[in-house]
């Protein structure tokens, strides 16, 4: 084997692994299969931790992670499907954040992981073992690469903005006790 040929089984098992995944993810959001809630209960659980409106944020997440999975496992659309899985990710890891970095403790160790393997995979490219490849690279061209990127950080540093600013005004609403009262 040369190492073209090991690069590109490499990049093959990435995809595979990473992109079946993250569309098992989304479809536990999108369709409640292997153990999830499906739409509405994941809607509830993201208005839950800030993303609003829940249902529209648990279908934004839900077809990111699945359609970006599957088209990773394909290997097509490279750059898109690894923008698009990279910024479901980031919104995941914010919400495990506080809990630290070990998924262990709740942390966000775990959609790191996923997302900057998905990233990596959308800046090296599929390799010769993919649609992109069969297909001429039509949806897989250099430029698409900080496009596609960019993109995604702009529209995650904003859905993540605001759900950090919603989560900063209901705790200014909660008031604390300015006085212990003895239990009688």
């Amino acid at each position: 084997m040369t190492s073209c040929d090991r690069r590109d089984l490499g990049l093959l098992l990435l995809r595979l692994g990473t992109g079946g995944v993250l569309a098992a993810h989304g479809a536990q959001k999108l369709f409640g299969w292997f153990g999830g809630h499906g739409i509405e209960g994941t809607g509830q659980y993201m208005e839950s931790v800030g993303y609003a409106p829940g249902k529209a944020s648990a279908t934004a997440a839900g077809l990111a992670e699945a359609g970006g999975g599957t088209l990773l496992a394909l290997g097509l659309a490279t750059p898109a499907a690894g923008a698009a899985a990279a910024g479901a990710m980031a919104g995941a890891a914010a919400v495990n954040t506080p809990r630290g970095f070990f998924n262990q403790s709740g942390g966000y160790e775990y959609p790191a992981a996923l997302g900057l393997t998905a990233a990596g995979l959308a800046v090296a490219g599929p390799g010769r073992l993919s649609l992109d490849h069969a297909l001429g690279h039509a949806v897989d061209r250099g430029w698409m690469v900080p496009a596609a990127l960019g993109v995604t950080a702009a529209v995650t540093t904003l859905v993540v903005g605001a759900r950090a600013r919603r989560l900063r005004t209901a705790k200014e609403g909660e008031q604390e006790a300015l006085f212990e009262t003895p239990e009688p």
